[in-house]
């Protein structure tokens, strides 16, 4: 017999059945409010914090809910798993998702150590492509964007902003052509995810920003990053990173200004 469409399941039922499923954890335990992240010392630390269980060890990402009713989640890497995350959190229609990043900064003005709240990101890892056409810029929500800033602020910190150029390519350091060409883009940083969090939360109408901190400098042979160097930066930042996004996103619901999603 053939299956027909109408025999197929749509994309709510499979988005509701795969976010368990990749997580380990419930539909009804993720929060209104997400923060995402690569690292899982960032999702243990928020545990402690709060003293919380993490659901999905042994699955592809795990999950965490405190009991303001906020998640954080470890995708893993990359743009296809930061889209598929972005695609099941439709299960749970968040009203906000924050991603918690590092990245490399391209920027003699872009010190490790430094925030950077993109005002755009260069689709050069092409899984968007899958979502919107190349012409459709890749932004986050400004609302959003403007709440976290605030929170920054509030702890003394500065930060930058500027555009973000999103790569699937892991191994690039060496290619002195790429280098080239991201300088003639005047990129502040690289990254991996945060062009897809952007093209695929305007896909789903999911209000969605990105708090990264620069963790390397790649543009000289010096500041390629190794493990060495990302285990100090690890030491010395992700504390107060991961501070400013849970402040922000717990807040913002109550505080910050509602945050509408237009498509037209």
């Amino acid at each position: 017999m053939t299956n027909t469409s109408a025999d197929r399941p749509g994309r709510m039922e499979i988005a509701r059945n795969w976010l368990p499923r990749y997580t380990g954890m419930p539909l009804d335990k993720f929060g209104d409010y997400i923060l995402l992240t690569n690292f899982h010392h960032y999702l243990r630390k928020f545990a402690e914090k709060f003293n919380c269980d993490i659901y999905g060890k042994d699955k592809p990402m795990q999950a965490v809910t405190n009991k303001d009713g906020l998640t954080i989640i470890n995708f893993g890497i990359g743009s296809a798993n930061v889209a598929t995350i972005m695609d099941l959190l439709t299960a749970c229609l968040p009203k906000g998702v924050l991603f918690l990043g590092k990245c490399g900064g391209l920027k003699k003005s872009a010190e490790i150590g430094n925030f950077i709240l993109p005002i755009a990101a260069i689709r050069g890892e092409g899984t968007s492509n899958d979502y919107f056409p190349p012409e459709v810029p890749a932004l986050p929500s400004f609302k959003l964007h403007k709440f976290v800033s605030q929170k920054i602020m509030d702890h003394g910190y500065e930060y930058r902003t500027g555009v973000v150029y999103t790569t699937n390519r892991r191994l690039w350091e060496h290619d002195t052509q790429f280098l080239d060409r991201l300088k003639q883009m005047t990129c502040i940083a690289i990254d991996m995810e945060t062009a897809t969090i952007f093209v695929v939360g305007h896909y789903n109408e999911i209000a969605r920003g990105a708090l990264l901190l620069v963790s390397d400098m790649p543009i000289t042979p010096e500041g390629v990053k190794t493990e060495e160097s990302d285990l100090q930066v690890t030491e010395d930042w992700t504390e107060i990173h991961l501070q400013i996004g849970i402040e922000a996103m717990t807040e913002i619901g109550g505080q910050g200004e509602r945050i509408k999603h237009f498509r037209y």
